[in-house]
């Protein structure tokens, strides 16, 4: 017997036939050695739940961990596509000023009026409604 086992007591404990069911089916798959363990550990993890001090230690750990690789995830995904974007727009933007002869109070101008754009459409701006507008539609 060990020494952490020595300080332990045995009580009764009545339980449904599904939770006991959970217990055996479980058990093994958390890594315990014993369902006594995992029962300890599911008591300990509940306890810590409903407590106000020690549910900030239980709950949240494992979802801010989740969440913090979900983000990460993310953002290096929207980074490589910002990029990949950013080299279009620059690819474009040299095409574009390779063969167009525009002074610099008309871009200036165009700036601003695409920067409104961009704001009133919320990021939505159309190819099509940049050809009206070149238009004069």
């Amino acid at each position: 017997m060990t020494e952490e086992n020595k300080n332990k007591k045995k009580f009764p404990l009545w339980i449904y036939p599904e939770t006991r069911k959970l217990v055996t089916d479980w058990y093994k798959k958390d890594n315990c050695q014993s369902q006594s363990e995992f029962i300890e550990k599911a008591i300990r993890f509940y306890c810590g739940y409903i407590s106000a001090e020690n549910g900030v230690r239980f709950l949240p750990a494992a979802i801010t961990s989740a969440m913090t690789g979900m983000v990460d995830s993310l953002e290096n995904r929207m980074a490589r596509l910002i990029f990949k974007l950013a080299v279009e727009m620059s690819m474009m933007m040299n095409i574009l000023a390779a063969n167009a002869d525009v002074d610099e109070n008309t871009l200036r101008r165009l700036r601003g009026k695409c920067v409104n754009d961009v704001k009133k459409s919320i990021g939505s701006v159309t190819f099509e409604d940049v050809a009206k507008f070149q238009k004069g539609e």
